[in-house]
């Protein structure tokens, strides 16, 4: 009986204190990134390259993913949220003061005064039934604003997007699914400057042009959107939600 050689598709090394997950995938090229809201490092690896040249690899960009983890580290960052009267939530980048009101019937959101935000729910509803509600809203938001601006930005890019959809992803502002041509969007978008949105919508089209973040990708992203830095610096300033969240 022949024993396999395999390496496991994902494992965990430690490189100069810092844990770093390890992806073997059937790519091409080495794909190291640091992601928020807690700096974690994940490296995806084509199948035969060894830990000892992903451990090389990390090395050779130390300074890089200490500058982003300290970068992570010093956004501000909100408390766990509770859903109750008094609390600070964001919408589109603008603070606004929660009003919990209990009544009998839907659940329901509205914005008073340009400065509250009035949650109804029913009596004895919980927290997390709280939030679910403020999320739908939030995903209702978001739903709103995007066929406009696909409207805007297929002809200028010269793709269409078949599907797209809004979900809370934990590593990720936005995906896209090349082949299926379908872009999701982070709910927590809603709760940052609309200029993110827009920003991470046209950076996930771009990528039906080019797959990979490499120049060909910036000249693409300097071309059609060439204040791209600046929402993309907005972005990685606005406060993140608590560590917990689920984006």
């Amino acid at each position: 009986m022949s024993t396999s050689n395999h390496k496991p598709p994902s494992a965990i090394l430690t490189v100069n204190g810092i844990e770093v997950q390890v992806v073997r995938k059937a790519i091409k090229n080495v794909h190291l990134a640091v992601y928020p809201p807690d700096g974690r490092v994940r490296v995806a690896v084509p199948l035969h390259v060894t830990d000892d040249n992903v451990r090389l690899a990390v090395i050779n960009k130390l300074g890089w993913i200490k500058k982003q983890q300290a970068a992570f580290e010093a956004q501000p960052r909100q408390s766990q949220r509770e859903m109750v009267t008094g609390e600070s939530h964001y919408v589109w980048g603008r603070r606004y003061l929660l009003d919990v009101v209990e009544r009998a019937g839907k659940h329901e959101v509205v914005i008073k005064n340009n400065a509250r935000l009035i949650l109804y729910v029913n009596p004895d509803t919980t927290r997390a039934n709280r939030e679910l509600a403020l999320n739908e809203w939030y995903r209702a938001k978001i739903k709103k604003r995007v066929p406009a601006l696909l409207a805007k930005w297929e002809p200028i890019i010269g793709e269409q997007v078949a599907e797209w959809g809004v979900k809370r992803m934990k590593t990720k502002w936005g995906s896209c699914h090349i082949a299926r041509r379908r872009i999701l969007l982070n709910l927590e978008l809603a709760k940052k400057p609309v200029e993110c949105l827009e920003y991470i919508l046209v950076h996930e089209m771009v990528h039906l042009l080019e797959r990979r973040h490499n120049d060909a990708f910036r000249a693409h992203m300097d071309r059609f959107l060439p204040q791209w830095p600046l929402h993309r610096d907005i972005l990685n300033q606005a406060p993140l939600a608590h560590e917990d969240w689920e984006y």
